[in-house]
């Protein structure tokens, strides 16, 4: 397949785009005009989220499918405006789509994991992203082989919210947790999301949803002690207050990183086959790419 990605260069979108790469998938990958971006290994096609024009003009009809995992500009109107400029050229072919959601839509989720048919409550940071993922499953009605994904909180390859857990560890010469020790997050390994995105590209049915979660809710205490290791800092990690973690990481993230949330990603196992093989998060943290 000739696949299409939009935010290659991102963390996640360059996992994603060398793992369809090494499965034998040409990758075209979507670039912003101007600037002095180096050459990478993969043919470059010019586009911008805020010209829907030139993201049309991007999908030809040699592209088999299109990976949108860029940032979303914080605008509703016009991420809506760049999913439709994306998809109207794939409808009626039965090409696919994939859209990049995330976790934090269904909000704070209680006990029970939970699982793709679960209603969305999203908190701020991403308060418009469910209307979105409706706009794209939609077009599965006018032929899209659409589907959605929403990663839990990625970690892997030294990057991702892990990373400023070792930071925030160095930094302050503790580990620490935004506001509440209890928290627990839903986690994957960046290889096994990149893993998920090739079989979803590959053989995910039109309409689509699926969880990108290894690990369904991961204690957040045990996440910073194993970044305070990570940055050399032992210790019981410090409670950070949220007036304080809003004043430093802003409102909207630091409300995000004291989301407590269990999510289950067994359905991309059951229905997929999709095995991760990578190691957790605690262990990553504590052994692997973090050091």
């Amino acid at each position: 397949m000739r696949i299409l990605i939009v935010g290659a260069r991102g963390y996640v979108g360059s996992a994603v785009a060398e793992r369809l790469s090494a499965k034998g998938h040409e990758v075209v990958e979507l670039v912003r005009p101007g600037g002095d971006r180096p050459e990478g290994p993969y043919e470059r096609r010019l586009g911008d989220l805020t010209d829907p024009g030139s993201l049309t003009a991007a999908v030809t009809p040699d592209i088999d499918a299109v990976i949108d995992l860029a940032t979303p500009t914080g605008d509703a109107a016009t991420d809506a405006a760049a999913i439709a400029a994306l998809t109207n050229p794939l409808g009626g072919t039965g090409r696919a789509f994939v859209y990049t959601s995330g976790v934090w839509v269904l909000g704070a989720t209680g006990a029970a994991a939970a699982h793709e048919d679960m209603p969305t409550n999203p908190i701020p940071i991403v308060g418009y992203r469910p209307g979105i993922e409706r706009q794209v499953l939609a077009t599965a009605q006018d032929g899209v082989r659409a589907t959605v994904i929403r990663p839990g909180i990625v970690h892997g390859r030294g990057g991702g919210i892990p990373a400023l857990l070792v930071d925030l560890a160095r930094k302050h010469g503790a580990p620490r947790i935004v506001a509440d020790p209890a928290v627990r997050w839903p986690m994957v390994h960046i290889d096994d999301l990149a893993d998920l995105f090739a079989t979803v590209a590959e053989q995910a049915p039109a309409g689509t949803l699926w969880h990108g979660v290894t690990q369904q809710a991961v204690p957040v205490r045990e996440l910073t002690i194993a970044a305070g290791q990570a940055a050399g800092v032992l210790g019981e990690p410090q409670v950070w207050p949220l007036d304080q973690a809003r004043e430093q990481l802003g409102t909207l993230f630091a409300d995000a990183l004291a989301l407590d949330q269990s999510v289950s990603g067994q359905r991309a196992r059951d229905r997929l086959g999709w095995q991760p093989r990578h190691p957790d998060a605690v262990t990553d943290l504590r052994e692997g790419s973090y050091h």
